[in-house]
């Protein structure tokens, strides 16, 4: 491939987001890991979610992600009902601290492999929830936006899992 300056910015772009989403995502993992399992039961400030379901939460937006980029399906679909469909505590059954830090793991890890194999082009193509025909018509609806949409949501969760040491 010839090297041109709209290569070059669309390389310097697919880098700075990625490089973005993955310092989030070791953070927040490197939290995860430091909060103990009682600490991610408890809420983050009274009346509001438990680290518990934050984790969770992320864990199911981060895995469907993966069809939504056009990697693969999700992993955990299981754990939808619980994390994102449903409120905190609403849930009947919901997986251990040490099953969802395990699918913490899984998910972030494959995300990751695709993610780094994705060729710079690739970026600037249509995710799956959008048409060919709309995405011809707004062309920044594309699978790197969606990773700068769900890197300031985790980011914001990120936040809200901070306030549980401090209590």
């Amino acid at each position: 491939m010839i090297n041109s300056p709209m290569n070059d910015q669309q390389a310097l772009f697919v880098r700075m987001t990625l490089d973005a989403w993955t310092e989030r995502v070791n953070a927040t993992g490197a939290l995860l890991d430091k909060l103990s399992d009682d600490e991610l039961v408890q809420a983050v400030a009274p009346g509001r979610n438990r680290g518990i379901y934050l984790m969770g939460h992320l864990i199911v937006v981060h895995d469907m992600m993966l069809p939504l980029l056009r990697f693969q399906e999700a992993m955990h679909p299981e754990l939808k009902l619980a994390f994102l469909e449903e409120a905190d505590n609403a849930a009947s059954t919901m997986p251990s601290v040490q099953q969802l830090r395990k699918q913490w793991k899984s998910v972030h890890g494959t995300l990751q492999g695709h993610m780094q194999q994705l060729p710079v082009s690739e970026w600037f193509t249509r995710h799956a929830s959008i048409s060919a025909e709309d995405f011809a018509k707004e062309p920044h609806r594309n699978r790197l936006n969606l990773v700068l949409n769900r890197t300031g949501h985790l980011s914001y969760h990120r936040g809200q899992l901070a306030l549980l040491p401090n209590r």
